[in-house]
C-alpha cells in the first residue's frame, strides 16, 4: 500500500469510531436512562482515549512526510489529516480524556439545572469544563490565541478578531432594520392557541419528508436542546414539542434538517474520511439558517403552511395567508435564542460571542457570569431575564464545552444570503414550487453546490464556489431589508 493508502485506512477506521461515539452522545440526550450518566461519562472517556491515540499515532507522522496526493479529493484529505494530526499532538491524552469525562457529566447537569432554574447546581460543572478547554486551547494555539483555537475547531480559518469585526459592521444594520420593524405601523399578532402534540409531529414527519430528508437512513426523537447527529448513512434529528407555539417544532425540525439533508448529501465517495462531513459549522448553520428562512418562512411557504394549520388545527386566526405569514416572521424582543426572529437572532449570537471570549480569555469569571449576561441582554433587548432558565441556562453549547461554537449562526446567516442571492438568478419558478409545499427545487441547488462536496473546500472557498463570489455581508442585509420591508410595510 501507497502511503496515501495507508493515511486513507487509518483515517476511515477513526472516523468510524468518532461515529460510534458520536452515537453515543446522541443516545445520551435522547432515550439514555438518567440513571447511567456516570458510566456514560466513563464510556465517553474510554472512546475519546482510543480515538487520541488514533489521532497522534507515529504512523500518522510518517505516512503525512511521505504522501503524495492523487488529485483534488486526495489533496484535500491530506491537508485535513496534517492540520488534525498537528492539533490533537499538542494536546496530552489524559486532558482529552477528561474533557470527554466532564463534559458528559455536565450535559445531564445543565438540563436538570435548566428545568429548575438551579443556577448553584451548574457553576461549579460550568468552572470545571472551562478550566479544562482553556488548558486544550491553549495546548492547541501553541502561543497564539486560545480562543482562535477553540474557534478553529468549527470554522476552520477564522479568527476571533476577524469575527468582532464583522459584528462591528453588522451590528448598527441590524439596530437600524429593528428600529424601523419596531417603529412601524404595522404590527403582526403573536399566534394564539392550542396545538395537539401528535398533530405537531405528524406534521413535523410531513416536513422532513418535503424537505428530502431520507428517514431510511435517519430519524426524529426529542430532545431538550433539538440537534443533528452523524453523518453519511446514519443522520438523525431531534425536534422539540410545545402545545402553546407549534412553530418552535416546525421551525426546529426544519433547522435542523438543513444540518441532516445536507449530511445526508456529501457524495458517498467521501464517507468515513475527513471530506464526509459539512466544510464548517458556519457552512452547516448555513444550510440549517437557510431551510429555516430562506425557505421556511417565505411568503409563498408560510402561505402552504397555512393551509396545513387551517386543515388540522382550524383558522390560527392571523388574518388569511398574508397574515400568517407576518406572524411566523414577527419581530419582538425575547429571551430565547432559538425562537428568535430573524432580526434579533445575531443579537443574542453577538452577546454569547462576547461573553465565552471573555470567559476564555480570563477576562470573565464563571461566578460572574449570569450577571454579565443578564445586564448585557437587558441593555440589547431592553428586557429584564425573568430566570435562569431565560437567560445563560437556556443553551446546551458552554456546558458541553463548545466554546467558539456560537459565531458559526451569525456566519451560517451571512453564508446563508450569499446563497440565497445566488439562487434567485438560478431559480426563477422557485416561489411558485414554494407555494405548493414543495422546497426540493431550492434543495436540488445546494445539494449540487454545497452538500456533495463536503468538506473538500475551506468554508468560504465552498460558498465562493456555490455563489460564484466571494461572501459578504451585504446580501444578508439586502434579504432582510427586503423581506421585513414587505412585512412591515417601510
Amino acid at each position: 500500500m501507497s502511503a496515501f493508502d495507508e493515511l486513507k485506512a487509518h483515517l476511515r477506521v477513526t472516523c468510524a469510531l468518532e461515529q460510534v461515539q458520536g452515537r453515543l452522545g446522541w443516545d445520551q440526550e435522547t432515550v439514555m436512562p438518567r440513571g447511567a450518566a456516570d458510566q456514560r461519562a466513563e464510556e465517553m472517556a474510554a472512546m475519546e482515549a482510543v480515538l487520541h491515540a488514533r489521532r497522534t499515532d507515529p504512523r500518522l507522522g510518517d505516512w503525512l512526510a511521505a504522501v503524495q496526493a492523487p488529485d483534488e479529493a486526495g489533496a484535500a484529505l491530506i491537508r485535513h489529516a496534517r492540520r488534525d494530526y498537528d492539533r490533537h499532538a499538542r494536546v496530552p491524552a489524559d486532558l482529552a480524556e477528561e474533557i470527554a469525562r466532564e463534559t458528559s457529566r455536565a450535559q445531564g447537569i445543565w438540563a436538570e439545572a435548566r428545568a429548575k432554574d438551579d443556577v448553584d447546581a451548574f457553576l461549579p460543572v460550568l468552572d470545571r469544563v472551562l478550566g479544562l478547554k482553556r488548558q486544550e486551547a491553549q495546548a492547541m494555539a501553541n502561543g497564539g490565541d486560545p480562543y482562535d483555537a477553540l474557534l478553529a475547531l468549527y470554522e476552520p480559518g477564522m479568527t476571533g478578531a476577524e469575527v468582532a469585526a464583522l459584528f462591528d459592521r453588522l451590528r448598527p444594520q441590524l439596530l437600524a432594520l429593528r428600529e424601523a420593524v419596531m417603529g412601524a405601523a404595522r404590527q403582526p399578532e403573536p399566534l394564539r392557541g392550542h396545538f395537539d402534540r401528535d398533530e405537531q409531529i405528524r406534521i413535523a414527519q410531513m416536513l422532513a419528508e418535503r424537505f428530502g430528508y431520507d428517514r431510511t437512513r435517519g430519524r426524529i426523537d426529542m430532545a431538550v436542546h433539538p440537534f443533528s447527529s452523524g453523518s453519511g448513512a446514519d443522520v438523525r434529528i431531534t425536534t422539540r414539542v410545545d402545545e402553546g407555539d407549534p412553530f418552535n417544532c416546525f421551525y426546529s425540525t426544519i433547522h435542523e434538517l438543513g444540518h441532516a439533508v445536507y449530511e445526508q448529501g456529501v457524495a458517498p465517495d467521501h464517507a468515513l474520511t475527513p471530506l464526509g462531513q459539512g466544510a464548517s459549522m458556519g457552512v452547516h448553520e448555513s444550510q440549517a439558517r437557510f431551510f429555516e428562512n430562506q425557505l421556511g418562512r417565505s411568503r409563498a411557504f408560510t402561505g402552504w403552511l397555512h393551509g396545513v394549520m387551517a386543515e388540522t388545527f382550524g383558522d390560527p386566526g392571523c388574518g388569511g395567508a398574508e397574515g400568517f405569514c407576518a406572524t411566523v416572521n414577527r419581530v419582538h424582543p425575547g429571551f430565547i435564542r432559538t425562537e428568535a426572529d430573524e432580526l434579533h437572532y445575531n443579537l443574542h449570537i453577538m452577546l454569547r460571542f462576547d461573553l465565552e471570549r471573555a470567559l476564555v480569555a480570563g477576562d470573565l469569571a464563571v461566578d460572574d457570569l449570569e450577571g454579565a449576561w443578564n445586564e448585557r441582554f437587558e441593555r440589547d433587548f431592553g428586557m429584564a431575564v425573568d430566570r435562569p432558565a431565560n437567560g445563560f441556562l437556556q443553551d446546551v453549547h458552554w456546558s458541553v464545552g463548545l466554546f467558539g461554537y456560537f459565531p458559526t449562526y451569525t456566519l451560517g446567516n451571512l453564508y446563508a444570503g450569499c446563497l440565497w442571492r445566488a439562487m434567485q438568478a438560478d431559480l426563477p419558478d422557485l416561489e411558485a414550487a414554494l407555494g405548493q409545499g414543495d422546497p426540493m427545487p431550492a434543495v436540488r441547488w445546494l445539494g449540487e453546490r454545497v452538500h456533495r462536496h463536503g468538506a473538500l473546500r475551506s468554508p468560504r472557498e465552498t460558498i465562493a464556489h456555490a455563489c460564484g463570489s466571494e461572501p459578504g455581508e451585504a446580501p444578508l442585509i439586502d434579504y432582510l431589508t427586503v423581506k421585513f420591508g414587505a412585512i412591515y410595510g417601510f
